[in-house]
């Protein structure tokens, strides 16, 4: 049996909420590549460079597998999800879905403060551009989005938008990948702001499905590219 595996290279947490912040780790862990899809999470491992018990790495292990970025395996354990192809076109589907709905609902409630914080946020995109960290870039991709389901004023719709919320990390993460310009990312976005401050729902309806229907092709050909050793149901 193999009792010894090689770090991933996290570091150990403080005794308080264990399993959210065990969750919240193996989470960057993944969109950060540290683990890798198909990889197996092994708890002794995990829960060793955490300093914690394995009782709280199995809890968070759990908790991810609801949230669509754990598959788990009778008795063999937890592995990474590999993302499909179907995967993708449920995701993105979803999301046009949610969001083109959520735009027009937020270009009703758009008010100065709220076009201020869409801007604002849309500068850091830029700002985190210039810097070699693809998590975080990530990250403030992920909370443009959410930050138009927020003015959108309804809770059911923020609930969808947070249930989809780690598999569309990991899709961000493969649309990082596809420019050679981080800043044309941000620059996607500004086209987002700037018929949501227009006002009219069809426009809206039409530019976010254009913008995420973009990303939908383009993630779902790289996908499609994958080697099979990279692609397909766990080991």
């Amino acid at each position: 049996m193999r009792l010894i595996t090689p770090p991933v290279g996290l570091t150990a947490l403080a005794d308080t909420d264990l399993v959210g912040q065990v969750a919240r780790i193996l989470t960057q862990a993944i969109i950060k590549g540290q683990l890798l899809p198909g990889a197996k999470v092994v708890e002794a491992g995990i829960a060793r460079e955490l300093g914690v018990s394995r009782a709280p790495v199995r809890e968070a292990a759990r908790l991810l597998e609801q949230q669509g970025l754990l598959v788990s395996h009778p008795r063999r354990g937890f592995f990474v999800r590999k993302l499909e192809a179907t995967d993708i076109d449920e995701i993105y589907d979803l999301r046009i879905c949610v969001e083109c709905h959520a735009g027009v609902l937020a270009s009703k409630n758009m008010t100065p403060a709220n076009r201020d914080m869409l801007r604002r946020q849309i500068d850091v995109m830029h700002e985190t551009a210039a810097i070699d960290d693809h998590a975080r870039q990530i990250e403030e991709d992920y909370k443009f989005h959410r930050m138009i389901c927020e003015i959108a004023g309804s809770k059911r719709l923020l609930r969808l938008f947070d249930d989809l919320a780690s598999e569309l990390r990991m899709t961000i993460g493969l649309i990082g990948r596809l420019y050679d310009d981080p800043h044309r990312i941000a620059q996607t976005h500004e086209a987002l702001l700037e018929v949501l401050e227009q006002g009219h729902p069809d426009i809206i309806t039409a530019r976010i499905d254009y913008h995420i229907g973009a990303a939908w092709r383009e993630v779902g050909k790289l996908v499609r590219e994958l080697p099979s050793s990279t692609n397909g149901a766990a080991p």
